[in-house]
């Protein structure tokens, strides 16, 4: 009775925006690899149909993660998040290095990526954590153990793979949701901004703007009795964080990321080096026009011009063969998907499948924002798949399992009273 009830309540909704994200990116996959002359649907050496086996297989963790009783996984949530630290670490002995990144286990013909499924472990355990009724955010002892849950991912991803270790920054905001007070967010913008600024400009006309706006800050404020050794403590921050910029660009961060920074920023022109792909991929979406050029049209795809066009780069597809309408179809599946995820944690029954479906928007969001925004040249390009449409089956599994683990909860939360 209790499975029958399950199964009644699944929310199709989710299923079906989910399911057409997945048919929409074999799609495009199949365009971007689309080899000329004669081929086969079963030539396992096409990236289409490794995508196709990669969504058969998908197929029976979903009915796996469906099948389970939901309350497993809060009870198991510790257990999981430590099992993807031990998959993390791991790739320091046994990891496959692929593109000059060391963030697979090869295992027969296949290669996995356990950093996909650190983020499935990390939202578990967060929200486990934050659905404790002893837990309040206001008292700084909690505040340090939720990042600590945050951190230990990011410190063994971080060394491989930069791009993947940014997405668990983003749980901030499920921690900003569960009472984490707002100056953390500030803080957090405000050191972006320092740090772009000081990339461009002198960072002494950087640390007289910050005494400035500080000054007039206190002024303004001393009424509400503003201590004066706060303002002073900010402004030594600001200082040995903005003289700490050049350390960290120049000492800390490769080549090819201060390249790519530098090409954002506009500090450099590279069309046929480091600056390539976004150029291309500037051209083949702008190529596209209001309508596309149609499906397998593209002569930029066509042509190869845009590297890793079935991956990272997928949306530069969809913009050259579906044109504007299309990206934004696909845009409003992804912005669909994910409120309809947030109208449904906003229903839970309880804190830890409500906190967990914040995880599961949050992960979201920072994929899709970061991949559009990269390939529009709006952001560094750092390898961030665009969800269900980049190719990949970590990736794609991944994802799966983090969207059916709510999809799951959602549907028992009839039995949680």
């Amino acid at each position: 009775m209790k499975n029958q009830s399950t199964r009644d309540h699944i929310d199709w909704v989710t299923v079906t925006l989910y399911s057409l994200l997945v048919l929409l990116g074999w799609c495009n996959i199949f365009s971007s690899s689309f080899p000329e002359g004669e081929f086969s649907f079963f030539d396992l050496s096409q990236f289409f149909t490794k995508q196709f086996v990669n969504i058969l297989l998908a197929i029976p963790l979903i009915i796996i993660v469906l099948s389970l009783d939901s309350k497993v996984y809060e009870k198991f949530s510790v257990v999981f998040y430590i099992i993807t630290l031990f998959l993390l670490a791991g790739l320091f002995v046994f990891g496959k290095t692929v593109n000059g990144q060391t963030n697979w286990y090869a295992i027969g013909g296949f290669s996995l990526q356990p950093a996909e499924f650190a983020k499935v472990g990390c939202a578990l355990a967060l929200s486990k954590f934050l659905s404790d009724v002893q837990v309040n955010l206001r008292d700084s002892a909690r505040q340090f153990q939720a990042f600590g849950i945050i951190l230990l991912p990011i410190i063994l991803i971080a060394p491989h793979d930069p791009g993947s270790a940014l997405i668990f920054t983003m749980l901030i905001l499920v921690m900003y949701r569960e009472g984490l007070p707002s100056w953390y967010l500030w803080t957090g913008f405000i050191a972006i901004i320092i740090f772009v600024l000081c990339l461009l400009f002198d960072p002494i006309y950087i640390i007289a703007a910050a005494a400035i706006i500080i000054i007039l800050t206190y002024y303004r404020s001393r009424i509400a009795n503003r201590n004066i050794l706060a303002s002073a403590s900010a402004f030594v921050i600001i200082v040995l964080f903005t003289f700490s910029v050049n350390y960290v660009f120049n000492d800390v961060f490769q080549q090819h990321h201060r390249d790519r920074f530098n090409i954002l920023l506009g500090k450099e022109v590279d069309l046929r080096g480091i600056g390539y792909n976004i150029n291309q991929s500037k051209i083949a979406i702008g190529s596209g026009g209001w309508f596309g050029k149609g499906f397998l049209e593209g002569t930029q795809t066509k042509g190869g011009f845009v590297p890793e066009q079935h991956s990272d780069y997928i949306f530069t597809t969809i913009g050259e063969e579906w044109g504007f309408l299309g990206s934004l179809l696909v845009i409003g599946l992804f912005v669909g998907l994910m409120f309809r995820i947030l109208y449904l944690a906003e229903r839970q029954k309880t804190k830890f499948s409500r906190v967990y479906g914040y995880c599961v928007v949050s992960i979201l969001f920072i994929h899709f924002f970061v991949n559009i925004a990269m390939v529009l040249g709006l952001f560094p390009t750092i390898g961030v798949p665009l969800p269900m449409i980049s190719y990949g089956g970590s990736s794609l599994w991944g994802f799966s399992i983090l969207i059916f683990i709510f999809v799951k909860m959602d549907a028992n939360k009839v039995n949680e009273w």
